[in-house]
Parts: structure tokens; C-alpha cells; sequence
């Protein structure tokens, strides 16, 4: 079972490792950036300007244009809008649902557990993209398709984490205390079952937030996620894609920045995971 330190422990063991602030700063400067792109971006993410179509980098086009002579840069800012809200969205509805699921399986047990674990099962034996794929295809091109797609292929993980924390708590002492003096199942599982599961729930949240971003980019890539003219990081990789060999800086941005923000969530899980999992704790 992950024990959760106290949050100024957690923050100040967060904090003593290079590579989880490093994490934390991406995140931060991401985070601005998205906020501020209204204010910050030098031009609407939409605007056409087909005189300076495929402008490379300069001073009026920092990071150039596309074939439709769009600022990239005011679009990498609105699609880190769009990435960052995407990762949020996906994470808290997977999470949430297969918390629940995890949740009632592993403390009803019987044949509840039995039927949502063959569910949980049944999405486990098709790969995740493929299926995400199949449900966004079924669903219609669409950035929100492709949402409920990648929110549908995520819960099972965050279902069995659950389960198998509950499994376990529910034999600690303070849980058989609680029923012994007659709280009622539900106020079990959210006031005494719920909470000493969030450590591994926030570890793999963090891990999830990384791949939801690649994967819709991916969905948005193949054409079953956003569709142009949104500046969806994927949708401008895809856009860039024929002009790799002469305008690289179309792909690269983009590819890059998908980069640079999945490996900072990637950086914050491994943190996270050293300091609330004292099995991994020096």
C-alpha cells in the first residue's frame, strides 16, 4: 500500500530531486503560456495569410508559418490550451468512473466484483490505441469524440489500482473498527476507503496525463481527433507532414513541444511515485 507522507514532506522531498523540478518547471511555464495565450500570441491562431505562406522563422514570424501562412506560434500557444485541458479532462473521467468501479468491486465483492472485473477484462485484451481508434471512428471525427475514446480506453487501469488497493484496506483494523461500531458501507468506502487510495490514484494520474495528450495528439494525427483549422498540436503535425524535407520547423515545433510536455508529466509521476511509495523511498 502507498502511505502518504505529510504535504510539506511531499513538497520538500519533491523539491530535493533535479529532475521532478525540472518536471514542475515545464509544467509551470506550459501552464503560463496556455493561460496567457489570448494576451501573449502575435496574431489570431486562425488568421490566413497566404503571401507569407511557409515563412521561415524571423523577426515578424518567430516560428514561421504554415501553408495557409498562419503564425505557428500563436497556434502552439492555443494548442497547449487545447493539450493541457484535453489531459485534464480525460484523466479526472477516467479516473473518477474507474475509481468507483474500483472502489464498490473491491469492497462489495461477490458477484459484483465478478462482473465489473470481466468488463474491466474485456478493455484490457484489446491494445488501448487500437480500441481508442475503433470508438473514435465509430463516434465521428471530432476532438470530442476523440475525448470519450481515450476516456474510455483509460478507466480499467485506475479500476484495477483501486480494487487492489480496497482489497487490502478493507482487512486493516480501522476499517473492521468502523463497521464494528455500525458505519454504514458508503461511509466506508469515501471517508476511510477513498482517501487512502489517492496516493497511487495521483501517481498514475500524473503518468496518464502524458500519454492522454500523446495519444489524442495520435487519434488527432490519423484524422479521428481535431479537425483543421483547430490548432491542435497533432492536427499540425499532420498539416506539416509533406513539407518535413524543406520546412521542417512545421513538424519539429509541434513534435517538440509534445515532447518537451509529456516528459514533464513523465518527470512529476516518477517524483511523485519516489515519495509516496516508501518501498521506493532511499
Amino acid at each position: 500500500m502507498l502511505a502518504t507522507p505529510p504535504r510539506r514532506q511531499i513538497l520538500r522531498r519533491l523539491l530535493q530531486e533535479p529532475t521532478t523540478i525540472a518536471g514542475l518547471v515545464l509544467l509551470v511555464v506550459f501552464a503560463l503560456l496556455a493561460l496567457a495565450a489570448p494576451l501573449i500570441s502575435p496574431y489570431d491562431p486562425l488568421f490566413q495569410n497566404i503571401s507569407a505562406s511557409l515563412t521561415p522563422p524571423s523577426p515578424d514570424y518567430w516560428l514561421g508559418t504554415d501553408k495557409l501562412g498562419r503564425d505557428l506560434l500563436s497556434r502552439m500557444l492555443y494548442g497547449a490550451r487545447i493539450s493541457l485541458r484535453v489531459g485534464l479532462l480525460v484523466v479526472v473521467s477516467a479516473g473518477v468512473f474507474g475509481a468507483l468501479v474500483g472502489l464498490v468491486s473491491g469492497y462489495v465483492r461477490g458477484w459484483v466484483d465478478e462482473v465489473l472485473m470481466r468488463v474491466t477484462d474485456i478493455f484490457f485484451a484489446f491494445p488501448s490505441l487500437i480500441l481508442a481508434m475503433a470508438i473514435a471512428g465509430a463516434l465521428g471525427p471530432s476532438l470530442q469524440n476523440a475525448l470519450i475514446a481515450v476516456a474510455a480506453v483509460s478507466w480499467p487501469v485506475y479500476a484495477r489500482l483501486i480494487r487492489s488497493q480496497v482489497l487490502v484496506l478493507r482487512e486493516q483494523e480501522f476499517v473492521q473498527a468502523a463497521r464494528a461500531i455500525g458505519v454504514t458501507g458508503w461511509k466506508v468506502l469515501f471517508r476511510h476507503l477513498l482517501p487512502n487510495t489517492l496516493a497511487p490514484f495521483l501517481v498514475q494520474a500524473s503518468f496518464d496525463m502524458g500519454a492522454t495528450i500523446l495519444a489524442v495528439a495520435g487519434l488527432s494525427f490519423i484524422g479521428f481527433g481535431a479537425q483543421p483549422p483547430i490548432p491542435e498540436w497533432g492536427v499540425m503535425i499532420s498539416e506539416g507532414r509533406n513539407y518535413i524535407t524543406t520546412q521542417g520547423w512545421l513538424t519539429a515545433v509541434p513534435a517538440g513541444a509534445i515532447l518537451l510536455l509529456v516528459a514533464a508529466f513523465n518527470l512529476v509521476g516518477d517524483g511523485l511515485r519516489d515519495v509516496l511509495d516508501p518501498r521506493l523511498r532511499r
